[in-house]
């Protein structure tokens, strides 16, 4: 393959799924590879991309050289390829925010979403997927994607958050809308999204002003009441657009990202029917198989970091200012650090996969979307079998998630349940 021709801003190259034929070529032969801008490319700027495990979380590891902002003195930035304006989504959203700022509001949200915290949710989980299982179980067949693997994640977020479950369908179209691509190049936008992002940010801001008023033990409460120190520290509460961004981060990465795990994650063990009976008779096997499943669908494709001062990768010069992209399939599937890395392995350990994230951005809803995965597996393996995929797996138009829309699939109620 001429490298050459390679556009990862051209979304047709990833219809079919992550083209891991490319990034074996890039981690062999160009580890740190400057993507030239294509007609495709946002803002008409080229980018680094980086493919190995130890650049990526070297790079990952270093936030005040690579920032998820902006660089000193420029006007845009943010974790996407295409440059956000600053002070709209960088450095106000919080996965697009640099410490100490970062820090300091996550230090406010982080105590919900601890282990003791979810340790008191995971009974309603349970309970919930059960409700998931029995809305299906008898039919036979179902749109595994929209019936059972978008279920979960969405329920337990509305929860989080204090939303009424009559609405969380709506906060889910709305996301979906802003996600997908179809019809559009990247950087562009239409009248669907444009009017979807309207719909989410006006029941964003009203769920707010309710929380004000009338404040609750959800995570929105917790945050619209919160105080945050600044840098002269002088606490100020957060602002309406922060409080909103917050809002429109839980609602995607709360949802899109899990149900793509647990979709690709049941198509996986579809696909290996040895590691789906290993994982049903031994259910201590639970945590690796987990772990497999999100190294082997790494629902997030890339973040972005913007250099903020002259600096070498592998001997390579990147400028101040230049964009730097990570990507963590890549990184998931490295040769040089996992053992047949394309092998589907629910015993592989260790596995220090990135799915989600390295240091400082790391992803704090990562023990949420686990004991998800877990719930909804025990459900299903307890009382279904012969699982089979009855037509393609249809994915999301886009480079930034591994994002499916259908999952067709067939079961059976197991024997004596």
């Amino acid at each position: 393959m001429d490298l050459t021709g390679v556009d990862l801003c051209d979304l047709e190259l990833f219809v079919g799924g992550f083209p891991d034929e490319v990034f074996i070529q890039l981690r062999g032969e160009a580890p740190v590879w400057w993507q030239e801008p294509t007609g495709h490319t946002p803002d008409g700027v080229g980018f680094w991309v980086l493919s190995g495990h130890a650049d990526i979380m070297a790079t990952a590891s270093d936030a005040e050289c690579f920032s998820s902002e902006r660089s000193p003195g420029s006007e845009g930035g943010g974790t996407i390829i295409q440059d956000l304006p600053y002070g709209f989504a960088p450095g106000v959203l919080l996965n697009m925010m640099d410490d100490p700022r970062h820090q300091r509001i996550r230090r406010v949200v982080t105590p919900t979403v601890a282990p003791r915290a979810l340790a008191r949710m995971e009974p309603e989980l349970r309970e919930r997927a059960r409700r998931i299982v029995d809305a299906v179980v008898d039919q036979g067949s179902c749109d595994f994607l929209s019936d059972v693997a978008v279920e979960l994640p969405l329920q337990a977020v509305a929860a989080l958050m204090g939303v009424p479950d009559a609405d969380r369908h709506d906060l889910m179209a709305w996301s979906n809308t802003t996600l997908d691509y179809e019809g559009r190049d990247l950087g562009e936008s239409n009248e669907a999204v444009t009017q979807a992002a309207a719909s989410m940010a006006a029941y964003g801001a009203g769920l707010i002003e309710e929380r004000r008023r009338c404040p609750g033990e959800d995570i929105i409460s917790v945050v619209a009441r919160a105080e945050v120190d600044d840098d002269e520290a002088r606490p100020h509460s957060l602002t309406d657009l922060e409080l909103l961004m917050f809002f429109n981060l839980l609602v995607v990465a709360g949802s899109e990202t899990t149900r793509n795990s647990i979709a690709l994650g049941m198509v996986a063990l579809i696909d290996h029917p040895d590691q789906l009976e290993m994982l049903r008779h031994d259910r201590t096997l639970m945590p690796t198989a987990v772990e497999e499943i999100l190294r082997w669908t790494s629902a997030t494709l890339y973040n972005r970091r913007t250099a903020t001062r002259r600096t070498e990768i592998r001997g390579h010069v990147i400028e101040e200012g230049d964009k730097v992209t990570l990507w963590w399939p890549s990184a998931n599937r490295d040769e040089s650090v996992f053992d047949a890395p394309f092998t589907f392995d629910i015993r592989r350990a260790p596995n220090p996969h990135m799915t989600f994230g390295h240091r400082a951005h790391f992803c704090m809803g990562a023990n949420m979307a686990r004991m998800e995965i877990r719930v909804i597996l025990d459900e299903l393996l307890d009382r279904l079998e012969d699982f089979a995929l009855t037509g393609p797996v249809e994915r999301v138009r886009t480079n930034k998630h591994a994002g499916v829309s259908h999952v067709p699939m067939s079961f059976r109620p197991r024997s004596g349940r």
